[in-house]
C-alpha cells in the first residue's frame, strides 16, 4: 500500500553536498522512525541514519558531521543532507519506513516494512 521513492542523487566532486529527499505515497501512515540506508557494488546494505516521529536522531558514526537526516511532522517527508561528500559515499541510497517497532538505535534494516526503489549518488574524486 505505501510506496516510498527517493529523489535528489546525482553525480557531485569530493567535497560536495547533495540534499536528498523521500516521498510517500499510497495511503497516510504512521511511523516509528524513518531511515536512510546505503548499498555500494558487491557490498551489503549498511545503515546511513534514521529519525523518529519525535525527532529523535541517529547516524552511522562514517556519517556524523557530515550528513543529517531531518523531517517534517507535517508533510511527512523525510530528507538527508550530505556535506563534505567522499568517493566512500558512492551508493545507491534507500529511504525507509518502520511502521510498527521501538529500538535503542533504529539501525537494523530488519525493523523497516517499507522501502523505496532507490537513488544513485556518485561522487568523483
Amino acid at each position: 500500500q505505501v510506496q516510498l521513492e527517493e529523489s535528489g542523487g546525482g553525480l557531485v566532486q569530493a567535497g560536495g553536498s547533495l540534499r536528498l529527499s523521500c516521498a510517500a505515497s499510497g495511503g497516510a501512515f504512521g511511523y516509528k522512525s524513518m531511515g536512510w540506508f546505503r548499498r555500494a557494488p558487491g557490498r551489503e546494505r549498511e545503515f546511513v541514519a534514521a529519525v523518529t516521529w519525535s525527532g529523535d536522531t541517529y547516524d552511522a558514526e562514517s556519517v556524523k558531521g557530515r550528513f543529517t537526516i531531518s523531517r517534517d511532522n507535517a508533510k511527512s517527508p523525510v530528507f538527508l543532507q550530505m556535506n563534505s561528500l567522499e568517493p566512500g559515499d558512492t551508493a545507491v541510497y534507500y529511504c525507509a519506513a518502520n511502521t510498527r517497532y521501538s529500538s535503542s538505535s533504529y539501525s537494523r534494516s530488519i525493523l523497516y516494512d517499507y522501502w523505496g526503489q532507490g537513488t544513485q549518488v556518485t561522487v568523483s574524486s
